[in-house]
Parts: structure tokens; C-alpha cells; sequence
């Protein structure tokens, strides 16, 4: 990302939370649920028609077919069997989007599928064929110094740093799992920060109270955190001029 211009904000949509009117207004992209671990037709639509109407780029967000686990765990599937649940999950986003004449601009994979892909070469390359096998033409938003980003640039598929403003991250650059209790940002001033030092310094500072190297893009925030909307409007104010 050129540095010059705005910072890019994204958040996880269409999870069930009909929250997204209030988000959208302080991001620049957003990554649609597609009926994986949440979403339906009707609000893929939805959501869609709120993107195009705030010039927010549109992304699709597949995941494991666990709307129990909200895509959060690791399910037992063949690879042929994840390989069919991707490939329907954007080839629906994908029809729904051309209904409204909308461009669809990138792929993020969710919760444990993203977390996986992350560190397994070989998911990651299941993942990175569905999506060309779906799509010419999408980025893929991806974290820094994973799997994903090296086999998605095999691939010729252009790649989006990804960060997270709103999630704490281990030495090894793997984000602390949910499971414990400092996984989750929700101070607007340490999201702030945390957002400051990757965005200038290109670092982030680990649990382990040491600094790792990132790049990062684009910077997630995630809808269901509990303080999601002033976040995002903290955020907003403190970037506006960038």
C-alpha cells in the first residue's frame, strides 16, 4: 500500500450480527460471509448492496462448513471435500455479486482456515487453486511470513498484507488463540497503538513483550468484537488525514 494514501480498514460481514450499516462508514473493504460458518443468499445481498452504496471494496470470506463452530476449528475433511465446500461457497458469492453488477475484489479465507493456511503448505495450495479455479482475477489478503503468502505467489494470485488491530499476536507471528484471555483487543487506545507500530514501524509487539517485523496492507477489525463501533470510529479519527 502506497503510504501516502488513506489507511485501509477492513471487517468480517454477514455474520448475523445486522451490524454492518454501522460499520461500514469507517472502513475501506470488507470480507462477506458466504455460508460457510454464517451468511445466506439474502444476506450476502444485503451486504453487497451496502458495500457498493458506501465505495467499499467487496471481498468474500469462505471457511470450514461449521456454522456451529462459526468456522473456528478445524473440521475432519477430505481435501476433495473442502475443495467442493470452497469452490460452492465463492462460486455462490460470486453469482450473487454479478447480480448487482458489483467487482469483486479479493478472497479471505476465515477463522480456522485462515489460521491454518497460514502454516500448512498444502491447505494452502487447495486454497489457492479454488480460488483460481473460481475467480480470474482477486487479490488474496493474507498474513505476513505465512504458507499462504508464498504458495499464492506461485500461483500468480497478487497478495494483500493482512494484520489484525484488534488481536494480539505470538512470537512466531501466529495470533494468540481465542481460547485465552488476551486474544482480543478491546481498548480503543491499544488498538491505536498496536495499529501505529505496524503501520509506521512496520513491527508489532508480541505477548512475549518482544518485536516482531510485519507488513501489513490492510488491518482487520473484527465485527463481533464487543467494542467494534468505537473502535472503528477511534480509528477513523485517529487516521482520517492519512
Amino acid at each position: 500500500m502506497d503510504r501516502t494514501t488513506k489507511i485501509d480498514f477492513n471487517c468480517d460481514l454477514g455474520e448475523g450480527l445486522n451490524n454492518e450499516h454501522l460499520l461500514m462508514p469507517y472502513i475501506s473493504s470488507c470480507n462477506i460471509a458466504c455460508g460457510g460458518h454464517a451468511g445466506s443468499p439474502q444476506i450476502i445481498d444485503k451486504v453487497i448492496s451496502l458495500a457498493l452504496s458506501h465505495n467499499v471494496k467487496i471481498g468474500v470470506h469462505p471457511s470450514y462448513p461449521d456454522k456451529e463452530n462459526f468456522g473456528r476449528v478445524v473440521l475432519e475433511m477430505t481435501d476433495l471435500e473442502l475443495q467442493g465446500s470452497l469452490k460452492n461457497q465463492l462460486q455462490l458469492f460470486k453469482e450473487r455479486a454479478a447480480m448487482q453488477d458489483a467487482t469483486i475484489h479479493h478472497v479471505k479465507p476465515h477463522g480456522a482456515l485462515y489460521n491454518l493456511i497460514a502454516v500448512d503448505e498444502e491447505k494452502a495450495t487447495l486454497v489457492s487453486k479454488v480460488v483460481q479455479q473460481v475467480f480470474e482475477d482477486v487479490k488474496l489478503y493474507v498474513p505476513f511470513n505465512s504458507k499462504i503468502e508464498k504458495v499464492a505467489k506461485d500461483f500468480g494470485i497478487e497478495i494483500v498484507y493482512e494484520a489484525f488491530a484488534d488481536r494480539n499476536y505470538n512470537d512466531d507471528l501466529t495470533l494468540v488463540s481465542r481460547s485465552e484471555p488476551n486474544a482480543t483487543i478491546t481498548d480503543k487506545e491499544k488498538v491505536v497503538a498496536h495499529v501505529k507500530r505496524m503501520f509506521h514501524e512496520s513491527k508489532v509487539k508480541t505477548v512475549q513483550d518482544n518485536e516482531r517485523e510485519m507488513k501489513a496492507d490492510t488491518f482487520c477489525l473484527h465485527g463481533d468484537n464487543e467494542k467494534a463501533i468505537e473502535i472503528l470510529k477511534n480509528l477513523h479519527r485517529e487516521f482520517l488525514s492519512y
